[in-house]
């Protein structure tokens, strides 16, 4: 096995779940870490040299999900129907579904960051690495997406409850 397929064999968990956390939706996620995959293969000999290569496959990852973001809206046609079978809540679900729900209400940039810095369990340096900003950015945008998770996260939010 070649170290590209290594690496992409043992961290493409890992790399949806973060993908997951960004844009909310496993089918997105899919497309996301594919994205990101197919731009690691593409550049595959600079990223093998990188210093931290789980790092340039965030940073990969996040500006995917960046860019997606900006894209038109016409571009993007969201399939979910109402009908939908809905899986079985377990336990913590209902908090599950309102952090989700908060998160989808934060910018995409400050979605990243808390993305990033809670699940990613990544120091702002990192972070803001990944994210192509400057440290003091990556603070002020984690503390603007605390301050609205908190005024989100005070009352349930779940769908259709708000």
């Amino acid at each position: 096995m070649d170290d590209f397929t290594e690496y992409v064999t043992t961290r493409t968990g890992w790399l949806r779940k973060v993908a997951y956390l960004l844009c909310g939706d496993w089918h997105r996620a899919d497309d996301l870490v594919q994205t990101a995959i197919t731009r690691l293969y593409a550049n595959w000999s600079r990223a093998a040299r990188a210093d931290n290569l789980d790092g340039y496959a965030r940073r990969t990852l996040v500006n995917a999900f960046l860019a997606e973001q900006r894209t038109s809206w016409w571009r993007r046609v969201d399939l979910r129907g109402a009908d939908q079978e809905r899986p079985t809540p377990g336990p913590d679900v209902e908090a599950a579904l309102d952090l989700r729900a908060a998160l989808d209400r934060l910018p995409a940039r400050q979605r990243a960051t808390v993305v990033l810095r809670y699940f990613g369990d990544l120091p702002v340096a990192e972070t803001a690495q990944a994210l192509g900003c400057s440290e003091g950015t990556v603070k002020s945008q984690t503390a603007k997406a605390v301050e609205t998770l908190r005024g989100l996260l005070a009352e349930p939010i779940r769908e259709g409850r708000a």
